[in-house]
């Protein structure tokens, strides 16, 4: 017998799979294709203080490998998430869930992450520090330590829930904004969020997306996850959630030996919806391969 389990931050989950932030809706949608329940966890949408229609069409570009989407946080808002899209996920998850939380202002962040601790259904919150600022020239909280430290210590100050930094890879020095969040008091860090692409249409020799660029994600990202999951792992001593470009179990594998605890499949899930349900159950097949017994122990075992 293999071990699968896992542990971030207190919260045990039988196996490391967790479908992405804005790949997996709220749940109950993939509840209609199978049990969801044998997964980790996962992800739930990105959730703001308001309400939010998102970009202009056309936001999504197939690109080799991979994809561009610039969705723009499309959500109903944290009081319709939690009267009305929590109880409805209940009914068919039966496990603790991951909260994404994004914003525009540190008090935007805050308030919306005290809304959501309160909630019994959520056991970590994840906090998408990808969003412009603002009031800052609107320059992504992410990319600055110092913002980054800020919107986790309001975090933090709001909440009794873990809870996690995302992290953007658009960024020169990913460790030192990964050590920022947790000298600010981050229980753990998420990495990489999507990177920056964009495709051109040469009929109309115009970009394909109305935003013009958006963010890139799927197989073709999966070394530079790899490569920073790697970098924070000798940075921070906290968990980090692994993903960019996950589409199978050795992948998983893969980013666990470079420091991962737990690991997120995102666009994987738009192209096959049954992908994580599918390297969940394969898992055991690549541990036994790899003479693996426990996942925990593999943990940052390529340092």
């Amino acid at each position: 017998m293999v071990d699968t389990k896992v542990n971030l931050s207190g919260l045990e989950l039988t196996n490391p799979i967790i479908p992405a932030s804005g790949t997996f809706g709220y749940g109950y949608e993939f509840a209609e294709l199978y049990d969801i329940n044998i997964l980790g966890s996962f992800s739930f949408k990105g959730t703001t203080k308001e309400p939010r229609f998102g970009n202009d069409t056309p936001r999504i570009a197939e690109c080799t490998e991979g994809m561009i989407n610039s969705v723009g946080l499309q959500n109903p808002g944290i009081d319709k998430v939690i009267s009305e899209e929590l109880p409805k996920l209940r009914k068919c998850f039966n496990k603790p869930v991951v909260a994404n939380i994004s914003g525009f202002s540190i008090d935007e962040y805050a308030y919306c992450c005290e809304r959501i601790d309160k909630e019994d259904g959520v056991g970590l919150i994840e906090v998408n520090v990808s969003c412009p600022n603002v009031h800052n020239g609107g320059m992504s909280f992410g990319t600055d330590p110092k913002c980054a430290a800020e919107v986790t210590k309001a975090v933090k100050a709001v909440t009794t829930k873990p809870v996690y930094i995302k992290l953007s890879p658009n960024v020169t020095d990913i460790a030192s904004i990964a050590k920022a969040c947790e000298e600010a008091g981050a229980d753990g860090i998420s990495l990489i969020n999507t990177l920056m692409g964009m495709r051109i249409d040469l009929k109309t020799g115009k970009p394909v997306i109305a935003n013009k660029a958006g963010g890139f994600s799927g197989r073709a990202i999966f070394p530079v996850a790899v490569r920073m999951v790697y970098q924070v792992y000798e940075a921070v001593n906290i968990p980090i959630i692994g993903m960019g470009g996950v589409s199978t179990a050795e992948d998983v594998i893969e980013l666990m030996l470079a420091g991962a605890s737990a690991v997120q499949v995102g666009a994987e899930n738009l192209i096959n919806p049954y992908a994580s349900k599918d390297i969940v159950e394969d898992l055991p097949r690549v541990m036994k391969k790899y003479n693996i017994t426990s996942l925990k122990d593999i943990i940052g075992g390529a340092h």
